[in-house]
């Protein structure tokens, strides 16, 4: 399952990134969005949703939610 079909409010656990873009990678890895970490979707609007991973919290677009899976 991938996070735009994850339920707001409840933690989930990261288990891939699907993408072949290494920059977007890095970046994801930057934000501490990578395998085994915890993430929870806050809300959703419209294409975006906003996610809270550690300490911050991320607007991410439709498109990058589908690459993270949990």
């Amino acid at each position: 399952m991938n996070l735009t079909e994850a339920q707001e409010g409840k933690e989930y656990i990261i288990k891939d990134i699907l993408t072949d873009d290494e920059e977007l990678n890095a970046f994801l890895f930057s934000l501490g969005c990578y395998s085994g970490e915890p993430i929870t979707v806050v809300s959703r609007r419209k294409r975006n949703c906003v996610v809270s991973i550690k300490d911050g919290r991320y607007n991410f677009d439709t498109q990058l939610a589908e690459a993270i899976i949990v």
